[in-house]
């Protein structure tokens, strides 16, 4: 069950960001020139880049309303609606007219789509993480659990791929239909999802717990946990990594300092392909070592190798863009990426494990959602990266002090979490692989032989 539950939430979340990636590769790309063509270069790209993050502005409210629904009805419900809705909202921008067709009312419908992308994604790493690390043996939870932010990457690899060919059309084409194809492949996404996510069972502590559920998990999370909370919004701050590299230095690249669309494009697949290895690797690493130094590292390489990138990109070096893009975001981001599901998870107890994952990161992925549009308020010019590279790095030293300040969770038993018991630093019990794997079902039946092994 470890395995499938992982295996469930790497596939389901690999679709589920492909539909929300795309739309950003999109926003940098094309949107500006779609659906703002009456306002100056500059201005188009702000506003497209603008609503890229208004998707992030409906992830708390999603948050609030999934975060419920998975602590009250169970992870699994939330997994199969947050795929049917990001499928269906992302075949539909695809649909859309343009400003030329209808004027004003494109970008408003772009924006009303976006906002329900959002909704979506504020259930799907929360609920498939409760779901991963419900199932996992207590010793590896890190390990299991990251499976769902590898899916992720997975997601951008594909979307990204995707876009490589029609980035290559001639611009009129481009223009007309050709950017219309990625959206409509979703179809197929949330075909292939759904019947994926079906299968998987209801996780056991959720089993265990279901006669016992809050009426109102949220009020019982900000009782019990509000710091937590707050400490993960802080941290969360940190994926303004993922969003500057993957919007704004897309972006800046072909837009500003007027370079290639295809070697900007590869620079995230392969980016990207490092980080599907990086990540279980470095998860794993957190499981032996703990989650804080592996957090905080991964931070802290983040706030350095972003002035060398857009110094980079400024540059128009293309063998420095590759490597330095694959060593921030391929590497140094995936320490980040590997360890926050297990970590953030551990910070909550079952009952309201969803709900606190949910509101914490979202809110948090919130303010990242903006950060291409922060910075490209900064400045528009091909000098300005220094002040985009200053505002990053201070973003990550953000997410290192808030870890800073969190509780080593590695080694607690999985039915401690987030309780009285681990709170008091109540002596760890050395647990056999057997008794670790039914920890993570808090009480439910022995796992079966070697699902403790990877």
């Amino acid at each position: 069950m470890p395995r499938k539950a992982a295996l469930a939430a790497w596939i389901g979340s690999a679709l589920e960001y492909y539909d929300f990636f795309i739309y950003g590769t999109a926003a940098a790309l094309v949107f500006n020139k779609v659906f703002f063509p009456a306002s100056s270069p500059a201005t188009g790209t702000l506003l497209a880049l603008a609503t890229f993050g208004v998707g992030y502005l409906a992830r708390p409210v999603g948050a609030f309303v999934l975060g419920h629904v998975g602590d009250r009805l169970g992870r699994k419900k939330v997994l199969v609606f947050t795929l049917l809705l990001m499928g269906a909202t992302t075949f539909l921008v695809g649909c859309l007219p343009t400003y030329a067709s209808i004027g004003v009312l494109a970008p408003v419908l772009l924006v009303v789509l976006r906002l329900l992308q959002g909704l979506s994604a504020a259930g799907e790493q929360a609920g498939a993480n409760s779901m991963s690390m419900e199932h996992a043996p207590a010793h590896r939870r890190g390990y299991y659990t990251s499976f769902t932010l590898s899916g992720t990457q997975a997601g951008q690899i594909l979307a990204t791929a995707v876009f490589l060919p029609i980035a290559a059309l001639p611009q009129e084409q481009l223009l007309t239909w050709g950017w219309r194809i990625p959206f409509w492949c979703s179809a197929v996404v949330v075909v292939a999802g759904f019947v994926i996510r079906r299968k998987i069972d209801e996780t056991p502590v959720f089993e265990q717990n279901r006669s016992d559920v809050a009426k109102l998990p949220v009020a019982v999370l900000f009782r019990t946990h509000w710091q937590d909370v707050l400490r993960v919004v802080a941290a969360a701050t940190i994926a303004s990594v993922s969003t500057i590299f993957t919007v704004y230095a897309l972006s800046y690249a072909v837009n500003t300092v007027g370079l290639e669309r295809g070697p900007i494009l590869w620079v995230g697949v392969l980016a990207n392909v490092v980080a599907l290895l990086a990540i279980p690797f470095l998860a794993g690493l957190s499981d032996r070592i703990g989650r804080k130094p592996v957090f905080i590292a991964g931070c802290l390489a983040c706030a350095v190798l972003i002035f060398p990138y857009l110094w980079s990109i400024s540059d128009g070096s293309y063998p420095l863009i590759f490597a330095l893009g694959i060593l921030l975001f391929g590497v140094a981001y995936s320490a980040v990426n590997g360890v926050w599901p297990s970590f953030y998870g551990e910070m909550f107890s079952a009952k309201v494990r969803l709900s606190g994952m949910a509101i914490g990161t979202q809110i948090g992925f919130a303010i990242a959602g903006f950060a291409p549009s922060v910075v490209a308020a900064i400045g528009s010019g091909k000098e300005d990266w220094l002040g985009v590279a200053v505002f990053t790095a201070a973003v990550c030293l953000l997410s290192a002090a808030a870890a800073l300040t969190a509780r080593e969770t590695h080694r607690v038993p999985t039915a401690d979490l987030g309780t009285a018991a681990q709170n008091a630093g109540q002596p760890r019990r050395r647990k056999t692989k057997a008794a670790s794997s039914a920890a993570a079902g808090s009480g439910s039946a022995p796992a079966r032989s070697g699902t403790s092994r990877t």
